[in-house]
């Protein structure tokens, strides 16, 4: 009965700006882990044993970790270890923004490498044949003609885990980043209004992945029709 609108209109200029830099941090970081997860995947799919293993080592170690917890480690770790490596009379300040840009894209290029990996081996081993035929190497033939038809075929699985991607950027609360999370719990705490901030953030969130989800499902009916 007490709830208050008028927190959430004064507000709207600074959630604004937190909002910017979740699409911010969600961009760069799918675009990052797309690029870094695709060398991943070509390296899982590789026949030397020893890139297959690293690749396979770091994309099933990401995916047993909590985001969290590998936020955390990076923001506290890191420092650390620099120091050591440096020999600076002080941790080395990454930042919190850093963190999440690094972090984001290193995580998430686990997931998005075995979409990637996915998609390539949806390709028939004909067409590779046929690239092969017609003298393209390795590397002509995955740019060429593998990956365009692969990137097409996954093209809706993509766009799923970018928006859970903008769901988990939520959580570079955690080291204070002022995200669009992070400006509202702080407006919520200094105005004491934490229930109007979390349940504005809360139907935001929805309606915007709800609506997100909802095209991206007519694209997959658009892209089996092709198919």
């Amino acid at each position: 009965m007490d709830f208050d609108f008028d927190v959430i209109q004064r507000s709207l200029p600074y959630l604004w700006k937190g909002f910017q830099y979740t699409v911010q941090l969600t961009g760069i970081a799918a675009l990052g882990g797309m690029v870094f997860g695709t060398f991943l995947a070509l390296a899982r799919l590789s026949s030397i044993k020893p890139l297959y293993l690293t690749a396979a080592g770091y994309v099933n170690l990401m995916r047993s970790i909590p985001l969290v917890l590998v936020l955390f480690w990076f923001f506290f770790l890191v420092p650390l270890i620099l120091q050591a490596i440096t020999g600076a009379d002080r941790p080395p300040q990454v930042g919190a923004e850093r963190t999440a840009i690094i972090t984001f894209i290193l995580f998430e290029a686990a997931y998005f490498a075995e979409i990637v990996r996915a998609g390539i081996q949806s390709i028939s081993k004909g067409q590779v044949g046929a690239a092969y035929a017609l003298g393209l190497t390795y590397g002509q033939a995955m740019r060429l003609v593998i990956l365009p038809q692969a990137f097409r075929n996954m093209l809706p699985v993509l766009l799923t885990q970018t928006i859970i991607l903008f769901q988990d950027t939520s959580l570079v609360y955690v080291i204070s980043a002022t995200d669009f999370l992070g400006a509202a719990a702080k407006i919520g705490q200094r105005d004491g209004r934490l229930v109007e901030m979390y349940t504005f953030v809360a139907v935001a969130y929805f309606f915007i992945s709800f609506t997100l989800s909802y095209f991206v499902k007519q694209l997959q009916i658009k892209v089996a029709v092709i198919r």
